[in-house]
């Protein structure tokens, strides 16, 4: 099944983060959900997990100040048990019962297996396994499409070789920086699947530039790369565009991907995030770009394999 998605997912990783029920946080963050889902973006992507629960809890309230027509527009995903790890079927049936109470909706467009490292990939693909929940979700209706997402590059290749997924999500994997998730996204594309591209800025380097601190894919950026990407924004302002558009529009304009999954934690971000996919980026810049050579990406997906 092929999702009818919009170029860009809004991500809501951090969505009522740190927030208390009924308070002034909650509030301005139920502000923000309600931009998210008034956009014209498809879909709000979240997880059970995202902020300790509360990213769902203020996208439900914000569904119930909008009503019907924000009912289909949030996808989220199925989370192991926080204390335990456990993740089997029983676990997502109480992670997508859990999510559904809060987002204040009967059923899904989409539901992601997230992040299955607390288990082996045959017990999550075995009987009575995480997957056989998903499965069962969506032949009974409740959820359209069922897909997963993490980041590792051969794990994830195994999960969308079984062709059980509608959907596929890889993160910080298919950017200028490490386009390792290409050949699994191929593969994903071949076989009818949705692909999510998430974090196209590679949480970092690429919305920031280099400087002293800067990260990509969770991990500190090494000298060498900060050198790469100074190159890449030498090579932006030479043709009057910036780093963070260019790493965007790599993303968005592949044939690879569907949609590409950016968090937007404020109304500005949002903005911001709109005027980044409506600049042009000239032709030359992908030639300069891949001039460059391969960038020394620090991620290192090699236990996985």
């Amino acid at each position: 099944m092929t999702l009818n998605v919009s170029p860009l997912t809004l991500g809501a990783s951090g969505l009522g983060r740190d927030t208390e029920p009924g308070s002034d946080g909650e509030a301005a963050a139920v502000d923000i959900a309600v931009r998210l889902l008034a956009s014209t973006h498809a879909f709000v992507d979240t997880s059970n997990n995202y902020a300790g629960g509360r990213s769902e809890a203020v996208l439900g309230l914000a569904i119930a100040r909008i009503g019907a027509d924000a009912t289909t527009r949030v996808i989220s995903k199925v989370d192991a048990e926080p204390a335990t790890g456990v993740f089997d079927r029983d676990r997502v049936m109480r992670s997508f019962d859990e999510t559904t109470a809060r987002l204040g909706v009967d059923r899904l467009p989409l539901l992601h297996l997230h992040d299955p490292y607390s288990v082996s990939f045959s017990e999550a693909m075995g009987p009575r396994g995480a997957v056989e929940g998903l499965i069962e979700l969506r032949e009974s209706g409740r959820v359209d499409a069922i897909g997963v997402a993490a980041g590792p590059v051969p794990f994830m290749a195994r999960y969308v070789e079984t062709g059980v997924f509608d959907a596929v999500l890889i993160h910080n994997r298919f950017t200028v920086v490490d386009r390792s998730a290409e050949p699994v996204f191929a593969d994903a594309r071949e076989r009818g699947m949705t692909v999510f591209n998430a974090a196209p800025f590679g949480a970092g380097i690429l919305a920031t530039g280099p400087r002293e601190g800067a990260m990509y894919g969770y991990r500190p950026a090494t000298p060498e790369l900060q050198e790469w990407v100074s190159k890449l924004e030498r090579v932006c302002a030479a043709h009057g565009v910036t780093l963070p558009a260019v790493a965007l529009h790599f993303s968005l304009r592949s044939p690879l991907v569907d949609s590409t999954v950016v968090g937007v934690s404020s109304a500005a971000r949002l903005e911001q995030l709109d005027a980044l996919a409506a600049s042009p980026i000239p032709d030359g810049v992908w030639a300069e770009l891949d001039e460059l050579g391969p960038a020394p990406s620090p991620v290192d997906d090699s236990e996985y394999a």
